[in-house]
């Protein structure tokens, strides 16, 4: 069909619909909208044939003109033959009167939903839709539903995040940042019940009350926090330090039970403890008791009675001198007796 002899002038049919296409008889593409020029890019050169252009999945064995006018009025399903394999749908009209045999056709062309994602991949705007194209519409969609989902998602994130840090603040001693008595006892039961081995120091700081009545409770927060520092450093990274009380500590060491190597540990801690903490112009001066008690120990650990026995060390390191460990012997245990060990 010659370019002059189109039923519509090509601008209006540019216009209406811009991803169409005009064949002469023989099946030579010979003009297009500008929406399908622009995604066929290079792939359309003049004077080609449509079926050099497009593969046709449906109807089949739709492999000349003859056959795509006898699809006329039915959907056609095809794609680029060359470079991405693009999906469109579409249908032809005969372009001419019935009874002409040399008559071309105009080819309505659209891109397939699977493809509206990222438009086949070309630069395509609305201009390049028919004004009433549901594409547009669904493109709208697709775009509402993205955005809905991005702020979802963001939302999500905030809510995690938020509930994140709340499991960490209610786990967390607001002072020092060590866990507190509540992320204590959740791990020292998963300890007993996993039958997990391991060793509990509970420390108390000596002299801290005069500290506090000295200089203030400003002072005495920065010994706090600058002996939750120095705890840290002597245990590994595996350990759990708490703050469960005002000046009390409890470390829990797990796979730890050897006496020797305890001992170790807590002659450290201690040392540690004891150099002096600087606050203004004064230094604080406080030390550590430490009472010890080991899950090897007993047949049956439980929290309860660790903690009793710790206390139990505990005190008797306060009430030999302060500034040391005790270690204590639970029953069944003869070679172990409850002694004081200073540093």
């Amino acid at each position: 069909m010659p370019e002059n002899e189109t039923m519509l002038p090509v601008a209006t049919l540019d216009r209406l619909l811009p991803m169409h296409m005009r064949l002469a008889g023989d099946g030579i593409i010979v003009g297009a909208g500008p929406a399908i020029r622009r995604l066929a890019g290079e792939r359309m050169q003049e004077g080609m044939r449509f079926f050099d252009l497009f593969s046709i999945e449906r109807p089949k064995n739709c492999g000349e003109m003859s056959d795509l006018l006898d699809c006329a009025g039915a959907r056609l399903s095809l794609r680029f033959q060359a470079g991405r394999k693009v999906s469109l749908r579409g249908h032809i009209v005969p372009a001419g009167t019935p009874d002409c045999d040399e008559c071309g056709a105009i080819v309505d062309l659209a891109l397939d939903l699977r493809e509206l994602a990222d438009l086949g991949g070309a630069p395509m705007t609305a201009a390049d839709f028919s004004p009433t194209d549901p594409t547009l519409d669904m493109l709208y969609l697709i775009e509402a539903k993205t955005l809905a989902m991005d702020e979802t998602l963001r939302l999500i994130d905030r809510l995690q995040g938020d509930r994140a840090r709340a499991e960490q603040q209610a786990f967390t001693d607001t002072l020092t940042g060590l866990r507190n008595r509540r992320a204590l006892d959740l791990l020292l039961n998963r300890y007993v019940q996993e039958g997990q081995s391991f060793a509990m120091f509970v420390i108390d700081l000596d002299f801290f009350k005069k500290v506090n009545d000295t200089y203030g409770h400003i002072a005495g927060d920065v010994v706090l926090c600058a002996v939750a520092e120095r705890l840290g450093k002597v245990v590994r990274a595996a350990d759990c330090v708490a703050r469960v009380g005002g000046d009390e500590f409890v470390v829990l060491l797990p796979g730890l039970t050897i006496e020797d190597e305890l001992t170790a540990i807590a002659n450290r801690l201690i040392e540690e403890i004891d150099i002096p903490i600087p606050y203004g112009d004064v230094d604080c001066h406080v030390s550590a008791s430490v009472g010890i008690a080991v899950s090897t120990w007993y047949n049956a650990p439980t929290a309860e009675d660790m903690f009793a026995d710790a206390d139990c060390a505990l005190y008797t390191s306060k009430t030999a001198g302060r500034g040391r460990h005790t270690m204590f012997a639970a029953p069944g245990c003869p070679e172990l007796n409850r002694r004081s060990a200073p540093p």
